[in-house]
């Protein structure tokens, strides 16, 4: 099955901390992509994979449908995929895909971004009540989530580079700000969320014919 991502990947990018600029010297090469499965292997029963691991360390793909229908659930990790400022590879259905990424775009962007990044706090809350101990990489991450999603709500555009917040960022990934700081900060970017939610561009939903669109260009040239 590997051989569905060596041979037939659309879209291949680098993901993480090389992507959003908080990288070190040993940090891991996350590469995340999406592979287009021969349009007649779903004409079996057994039908082809909706994502692998591998090959390579770190690196895991989706099939394009099923990639497509996460990103329409505004899934952050996913939409990360299609803004990546990393692109490793890319071929003629992946560039499709990327000139189609913003109909996969809504206001339920404020709902995945605002939940996942609470969800987030609450482990690393958890765990220190515990513990005493602070998660301070999940602490980090937690921010970054929270200043992407009112990014996107302003903007129309996924953050994914975050090199202009390096040092506050890294500051607490080094646990060198305060518990209560990081709340603090977490407290005022979810105000700055809602109100980005409030007055935002983008429309309610998103544009799943525009993206059946793409599936269906896609499945027909991979017919063949």
């Amino acid at each position: 099955m590997i051989d569905l991502v060596e041979r037939h990947t659309a879209l291949a990018v680098v993901v993480g901390s090389r992507a959003y600029g908080l990288h070190g010297p040993g940090s891991d090469h996350d590469r995340r992509g999406v592979f287009v499965a021969p349009t007649r292997a779903f004409w079996t029963l057994d039908k082809p994979p909706t994502h692998l691991d591998g090959p390579a360390e770190e690196q895991f793909s989706w099939e394009i449908e099923r990639f497509c229908a996460l990103a329409l659930q505004a899934n952050p990790t996913v939409l990360e995929v299609l803004w990546s400022p990393i692109v490793e590879s890319v071929d003629e259905d992946g560039r499709l895909l990327l000139a189609t990424r913003q109909a996969f775009l809504s206001r339920r962007v404020a709902q995945t971004y605002g939940s996942y990044a609470r969800d987030q706090l609450a482990k690393v809350a958890s765990r220190r009540e515990r513990t005493g101990e602070v998660n301070t990489k999940q602490a980090m991450h937690m921010i970054r989530l929270l200043l992407a999603g009112a990014h996107v709500l302003r903007t129309g555009d996924v953050l994914v580079d975050v090199t202009d917040l390096r040092d506050d960022l890294l500051a607490v990934r080094r646990g060198e700000r305060p518990w209560e700081q990081v709340t603090a900060w977490a407290g005022r970017l979810q105000d700055e969320l809602a109100a980005a939610a409030a007055t935002t561009a983008l429309p309610e939903h998103p544009d799943r014919a525009a993206v059946d669109r793409v599936l269906v260009a896609v499945r027909e040239r991979n017919l063949k």
